[in-house]
Order: structure tokens, then sequence, then C-alpha cells
């Protein structure tokens, strides 16, 4: 095998747009955020971050690999396996720090903090569900990154909130809420194919979009569910109603965008940013 290593020196900004195309989400190298690394390879390679494989698009000698970067991801150098015609390539990249803010939340109900021996049965048996969800890999070129906002409503809790449910720590917010009264049409942000859908004890009802090479959209706390699993979506369609079910303090929509089995910013998706 042959290895090469090429380091990249990202922006030193918190947040950095890239501007060589519109099609292209905006970069930001923070936690949360993302990465798009050039790629010279006359074949499409294939990329993996942390063992996870990594949308790759683009053209011959111009391909582009969009990689999501965790919010658990630390400070310095991270790298980006390429792999192509057996040659082994190390493109390594900077990810900059963000502090998120904390947000406080009071749940009524005390089982959704801290479930009971049946929940617990409960929620282990939905985390596969929803894990094979995340994982889930379509292989599709033409990807819009184009999104529109799924619903009407004012952002009510931005994407990595550092969370405290009843002055207990829990997992930072995963995902971009938006404020809606129950019931407001929830559509598609873009198209692509509903892989999955269900009621899970922390989510309620939930939704998941297959947009290509990784990159799952999630819909949580609805009222309703008005699309099957396997149906194609395009762009405005609608897939339910608004709700507060599950682990919520009031109607909302919980969205998440999923690149590599790892949770970005919505915000870096939206059309208009």
């Amino acid at each position: 095998m042959i290895s090469k290593f090429i380091f990249f020196s990202l922006c030193v900004l918190s947040f950095n747009c890239y501007s060589a195309s519109s099609t292209l989400p905006i970069e930001s190298t923070v936690p949360g955020g993302l990465a798009i690394i050039s790629i010279n390879s006359k074949e499409k390679p294939e990329a993996r971050f942390y063992e996870q494989k990594v949308m790759v698009i683009g053209e011959p000698s111009d391909w582009k690999a969009i990689v999501g970067i965790p919010l658990s991801a630390k400070t310095g150098i991270h790298e980006l396996n390429v792999s192509t015609n057996k040659i082994k390539t190390i493109y390594k990249f900077e990810v900059i720090n963000k502090e998120y803010e904390t947000q406080y939340l009071t749940i009524k109900n005390k089982r959704k903090v801290n479930p009971n021996k049946q929940d617990m049965a409960r929620i282990i048996k939905e985390k596969e569900l929803i894990s094979k969800a995340k994982t889930y890999w379509s292989e599709k070129e033409n990807i819009s990154f184009d999104f529109i906002k799924p619903t009407n409503g004012p952002f009510s809790s931005p994407f990595g909130l550092k969370r405290f449910f009843n002055n207990q720590p829990r997992k930072p917010h995963s995902g971009l809420d938006i404020a809606a009264p129950k019931g407001t049409p929830i559509i598609a942000p873009a198209g692509g194919i509903v892989i999955n859908t269900g009621d899970y004890f922390f989510n309620g009802n939930t939704v998941f979009i297959d947009h290509g090479q990784g990159l799952i959209t999630m819909y949580c706390h609805m009222d309703s569910i008005d699309i099957g699993e396997g149906t194609a979506v395009k762009t405005g369609d609608i897939i339910g109603k608004v709700g507060l079910t599950g682990r919520v303090t009031g109607a909302h929509l919980h969205w998440s965008v999923i690149l590599n089995n790892t949770t970005v910013d919505p915000v870096l998706f939206l059309s208009e940013k």
C-alpha cells in the first residue's frame, strides 16, 4: 500500500463559508459543524472519518468529502482516511473551538428524565432502530444541500445547547427546535426516501428521510405522521404535523441533520443562510 499525508489548514475562524459553489452546505469546522475537503483523484475515492463512511461528491479530479464533525470532537488536528485504487491518503484538518450556551428545562413527566426499568427496556430496543436509521447508506450522486425550512415558526432552541433536565445534565441538543402550534404542517426540506417512522420514548412520533450517502434528516415530537416508510418525497411534500409527543415542554418540531452518523447543525444546510 502507498500512503500519502496531506494537511489542509482550514480557516481559523469559528464560522467559515465555502464559497466555491453555492450548491454546497456552509463549512464550519467546529464540533457539530462540517468540513469540506477537496480530493484530487481521477477515480471516485472512498473516505472514512473515525470508521464512519463519508459522503464524497463531485467529478474526476474535483471530488469533495463532506465530513460531519461530532459535538464530542476535541479541538485540534483530525484525520480523514481516503482510499483510491489501493492508494491510501490521509487528509488532515483542524477542528476549532466553539462554546455552546447552556439550557435548563423542567420536565413535568419525571420518567422522561429518569426512566424506570420498563421504560429502559423500551429505550434500548428503540435505540437499535434509531441507530439503524442514522447509519443508513444509499449511493446517490445528485444530492441537494439547499434545504428549505421544514415548518413555519421561529427557532426556539438552537443546535448544540448544553442541556439540563430538572437540573440533571444530559447530552447536548442534537437538533434545531422550531416552535409552532400543534397541527402545523411539516414538509420535507429536500428530496429523499422515508426510511423509518415510529413512536419513540424520547423522540415521540418520528420520521427519518434519507437524502443519499449518509445524509439523513430526522423529525421528532410530531402529532401525526402522514407518510409511510419507503415513500419518495420531493422538496415541500407534507410528511406530518407538529405536535408534543415524547419528551417535550411544548409543541415544536425537533429537526436533526445527520452526516456520517453524526448530528450537525441544520442551519448549515438552509438555502436562506
